[in-house]
């Protein structure tokens, strides 16, 4: 069967290749479309066309008024570690285009589509994905009325370095708020997460899921201070270094002394050490500023140095 490969539905069945790779996705679980759809902010037909490549290529059965199986004799998956400690993110595209000219002001921060469509000679439908996605990731949005509006995000070292100096100071501080309640299946969860990225996902996983792991890891333990102004502008502020960080290199080597600093503020909160664990948190910080290190992006777009960032 022949589907045609748009970008949107080829970055679906990656993604979702990239979890049967990782275990999150099982031989035999059901790929609901709806579910998958929601997932990804899509319509339904991407992410059909997506299991129907899929299908081709042998990772997935269709079942007669059922759906879409993963099935149990799958072809071989590319689990290979990475040859180089820092990989990047993903190729070049439309995508990463628009974001590197935001980066270096080479675009305004309010555009209209056609403005959009007319500068990098995109359709309609690549538009749509672009913008989706930038939706997705917290650096564009809708404007009330007509057009759209890029987000602030964090575009020199120097902003860079200041995030993480803020960070340091609301995240042991939200810790030491009266009302912080640890959650311990939360914490069960994110222990979850952490260990099986030390057991696979870090030589395995994409670049852009270990980052949101790690985001994910802080945002989760800020919201315990029961504050909601400590876990608002920790997501903001984790938005607006999360595009840098995407043009960056990882260094999956510096990540299992991240998660195993991520394991152990576990423990200090399973045993109620909270004060341990505000200690332990502005140091773990301390420690990420220190080997992280944003890329520089040249007037170009392009990469200036070979820097790479972890994901704290």
């Amino acid at each position: 069967m022949s589907v045609t490969n748009s970008p949107l539905a080829l970055r679906i069945a990656r993604d979702i290749k990239a979890g049967i790779a990782a275990g999150q996705i099982a031989p035999g679980d059901h790929m609901r479309a709806q579910k998958l759809a929601d997932q990804f902010g899509v319509s339904r037909s991407p992410v059909r066309e997506a299991l129907l490549l899929l299908m081709d290529e042998g990772f997935l059965d269709q079942q007669q008024n059922r759906g879409f199986f993963v099935r149990h004799d799958l072809p071989q998956l590319d689990t290979a570690p990475p040859d180089d400690d820092a990989q990047p993110f993903e190729e070049p595209g439309e995508y990463q285009t628009i974001a590197a000219d935001w980066l270096t002001d080479r675009i305004p921060a309010e555009v209209t589509e056609q403005y959009l469509r007319d500068r990098y000679a995109l359709t309609k439908t690549q538009l749509g994905y672009v913008l989706l996605r930038a939706v997705r990731e917290g650096w564009a949005e809708r404007k009330d009325g007509y057009g759209w509006r890029f987000l602030p995000v964090a575009k020199t070292p120097e902003t860079f370095e200041q995030i993480y100096r803020f960070r340091m100071q609301i995240e042991p501080a939200a810790m030491l708020e009266p009302g912080y309640t640890v959650d311990h299946a939360a914490l069960a969860e994110q222990r979850r997460i952490q260990q099986r990225m030390l057991d696979h996902d870090i030589e395995h996983a994409p670049g852009e899921r270990l980052l949101d792991y790690g985001a994910q890891f802080h945002e989760e333990l800020i919201k315990f201070c029961r504050n909601p102004f400590f876990h608002q502008a920790l997501v903001r502020v984790n938005r607006m270094r999360r595009l840098m960080e995407y043009r960056s290199r990882v260094d999956r080597r510096r990540l299992y002394n991240q998660c195993t600093e991520h394991l152990e503020m576990l423990d200090l909160l399973e045993r109620g050490e909270i004060a341990e664990a505000a200690n332990f948190m502005r140091r773990h910080l301390g420690g990420a500023l220190e080997t992280k290190s944003p890329v520089v992006l040249a007037p170009d777009g392009y990469q200036s140095t070979s820097k790479v960032v972890t994901t704290s």
